[in-house]
């Protein structure tokens, strides 16, 4: 059974930084990309970063470009979200999200995290 596992939520202030963790277990697929959704309230999930398996390449929503910055320790199945300047907006709960890819990067299954919340506050 694949678990997903996240920490670093919490509560900080206009500005500051918080760092998420998901370490990953009960898989063995070989190409999957991991990163992070997000959903405020009353607001659609959102996808916030990804990182591939197969070639470290990343992805960064326009919104938080220049001031997220995801990272992966392989041998401990584990990525970060490192997430500065952060603002108001950015307050939703974060998921950590496991994504299987099949040939042509199409994925096949997707697996969820329980979520974590950030809350900026002003």
């Amino acid at each position: 059974e694949v678990q997903l596992v996240e920490s670093g939520g919490g509560l900080v202030q206009t500005g500051g930084s918080l760092r998420l963790s998901c370490t990953a277990s009960g898989f063995s697929f070989d190409d999957y990309a991991i990163g992070w959704f997000r959903q405020a309230p009353g607001m659609e999930r959102e996808g916030v970063s990804c990182i591939s398996s197969i070639d470290g390449r990343t992805y960064y929503a326009d919104s938080v470009k220049g001031r997220f910055s995801i990272s992966r320790d392989n041998a401990k199945n584990t990525v970060y979200l490192q997430m500065n300047s952060l603002k108001r907006e950015d307050t939703a709960v974060y998921y950590c999200i496991l994504d299987q890819l099949l040939r042509f990067g199409v994925v096949g299954e997707r697996y969820w995290g329980q979520g974590t919340q950030v809350t900026v506050s002003s």
